[in-house]
Formats: C-alpha cells, structure tokens, sequence
C-alpha cells in the first residue's frame, strides 16, 4: 500500500497528563500554544469492533509545520490507547499521525484489505467521525483518518495561524461541555 498524497497533519502521544504534556514540550521546542479539550464528548466509539465508553482530553498546538496532539485517556478500560500502552503499565508515548482521507469509508476499507485492524471508530457529537487504524505492528504507532470538513480545517488553522504566540506558557480551554 502506498499513501503518498496523504502527509501527516498531526503527531499524537498518549500521556497521563495532557496539559503538562504540553508545557513541557513548549518549554523544551517552543511549539504552542495549546488549545485543551477536556472530557472531548463522542456519540459512538467502537473500539475493535465493540461499542466502549472512551473519556479522553487533548492538548492542540503547532510545532512548525505540524500539529501536536498530547491525549489523555480518563476512564479505565480496553480502548486504542490502551492496545499500545497497557492500563497502569505507565507506559506513555507516540501513539498516531493522523491524515486527511477523501473518505474514510474507503481507507477503511482499504487498510482492512491490507490486513490492518480498526482499533477504534468514534463520532463526536456534532458528527465529526475518526478512525484509528492498527498499523503499530508495521509503523511504530497507529494512523489516525478523518476527512477534511470545514470545521476541521478551520481549527488547524487557527492552531497554526496561532504558533509561536505562546509567550506566557497559556494553556487555552476549548473544552466542549
């Protein structure tokens, strides 16, 4: 399989805490600021398969041309963070990238042919749907589809547009409650 029209968009690691994830990596590359989601509400999260609760909180900011994502996990239990680094291991790290796909429809159909397993398949509540797709076996982390709506694009640009004003060390709360 080959992806070269899909770039990564974004670096994700999985931490314990994703606001002093965020501090850290701007105190030691300068990315930010960051914007934190907290408790990111989803409609549907399948994780392999099976309909799982997943309670999770995001730290966005820029560090050059790309977006980093630091991601907590809240709540216990089997999810795609967790098929990487195990619950209480305290075991942390790079977890995906995610691309831009025309459909996600399509990859998914694409990867499973391939022989790649869907670790998770979740809809936010306004309907923005992603997918993580099990390439740590081959890759070192997994993919991360979503197609490009317009909300989406809007936010990584502002990430973007944003980069570098970081000065005071802000962390800003987009949480969506």
């Amino acid at each position: 399989m080959s992806l070269p029209d899909l770039p990564p968009r974004q670096i994700a690691y999985f931490v314990e805490d994703a606001k002093a994830a965020a501090i850290r990596h701007h105190r030691m590359f300068g990315s930010g600021p960051y914007y934190l989601s907290e408790h990111i509400p989803l409609a549907t999260s399948l994780h392999r398969g099976v309909q799982r609760p997943l309670d999770h909180t995001s730290a966005y900011g820029q560090w050059g041309e790309v977006m980093i994502e630091f991601v907590q996990q809240n709540n216990a239990g089997p999810s795609a963070f967790h098929d990487m680094y195990p619950e209480r291991s305290g075991r942390f790290g790079l977890h995906h990238v995610a691309l831009f796909v025309d459909s996600i429809e399509q990859e998914i159909g694409r990867f499973e042919a391939e022989g790649y397993a869907i670790a998770l398949d979740a809809a936010m509540n306004d309907g923005f749907r992603f997918a993580f797709v099990d390439t740590s076996a081959s890759l070192g982390h997994m993919l991360e589809l979503y197609e490009p709506q317009d909300v989406l694009t809007q936010f990584y640009g502002m990430v973007a547009q944003s980069a570098g004003d970081f000065s005071k060390g802000e962390i800003i709360d987009i949480s969506m409650a």
